[in-house]
Order: C-alpha cells, then sequence, then structure tokens
C-alpha cells in the first residue's frame, strides 16, 4: 500500500513539474522566429537580399563581427543572414528557406546588441511586449519593406 501512495505522490509532483516548466520547451530550432512569407523561390531572395545590401552598405554587419551569410553546412536548412542598424548599434539575424519553387520564409529570428556576440535576444520571447513590436516595426519599415519591393 505504501508503494502505491508513493507512486501516485510522485507521479502527481511528475505531472506539476511538467505543466510548470512546460512554457521552456517551444518546438523547433527557431520557435520563436517570426515568419514571413515571399512569394518568390530562395534563390531569388538571397539575390534580392544580396542587391538590398550592395545598395545599402550601412546595413552589412561590421567585419570585425566576422559574421557572414548563408549556409553553415550544404546540408543546412536555413541560409542564415545578419543585418547591422548602426543607429541602435544592432546585429539583426534573420534566416530564409525554402517553402517550394515560387515560396520562400523569411524569418525574423534575433537581436544582438552591440558588436560583442552573445548579447542576443530572441524576437517574440525575450522582449518585453512594446519592445518587442518596436523591433519587427523597425524590421518591416528598414528591410523586409524594401526586400518585398524588390520582389514585386
Amino acid at each position: 500500500m505504501k508503494s502505491v501512495v508513493f507512486l501516485i505522490k510522485s507521479l502527481v509532483i511528475i505531472i506539476i513539474l511538467l505543466q510548470v516548466s512546460s512554457c521552456d520547451f517551444a518546438p523547433g530550432s527557431y520557435p520563436y522566429a517570426e515568419e514571413y512569407e515571399i512569394n518568390t523561390n530562395e534563390q531569388a531572395l538571397i539575390e534580392f537580399i544580396q542587391d538590398f545590401k550592395k545598395e545599402n552598405p550601412q546595413f552589412n554587419v561590421p567585419e570585425q563581427t566576422q559574421l557572414q551569410d548563408g549556409r553553415n553546412d550544404p546540408n543546412d536548412h536555413w541560409n542564415h543572414i545578419y543585418f547591422y542598424y548602426p543607429e541602435e548599434n544592432q546585429i539583426v539575424y534573420v534566416w530564409t528557406r525554402s517553402i517550394d519553387d515560387k515560396k520562400t520564409t523569411f524569418a525574423l529570428v534575433s537581436i544582438n546588441e552591440g558588436l560583442t556576440l552573445g548579447n542576443w535576444k530572441d524576437i517574440n520571447n525575450d522582449f518585453d511586449r512594446l519592445e518587442n513590436k518596436e523591433q519587427k516595426s523597425k524590421f518591416e519599415e528598414r528591410i523586409l519593406s524594401k526586400i518585398k519591393a524588390r520582389v514585386e
């Protein structure tokens, strides 16, 4: 009888712990990313982004960070891209991933404060509600809208 009571108490404690901590278990590699669907194939989108960065060099990340756009290896699902906001001294991390031959996901993932890496804050997770909204608006206005205009 004692073992049954102990088992029940143990299960209740485990269930409570899982309930309390379940918000910390987000599925996927980038569970909080703000995703935008772009009506073009991924390679074309990457070229539009490269052209945008050539024409707007202020958005290029300073070389000292050693961050480079592209896939980490040929099997990487995401094409990693970095932008820089010189006014705020912030690095913006985004990725692209093909949906199909005519659509691509363009995702805002995180913001790094300053040029020293390791100060990343995830969109839709680490910012308070107002800051999160401001970061998304800034990205949409400065970068996304200009990229979308090229696509259309």
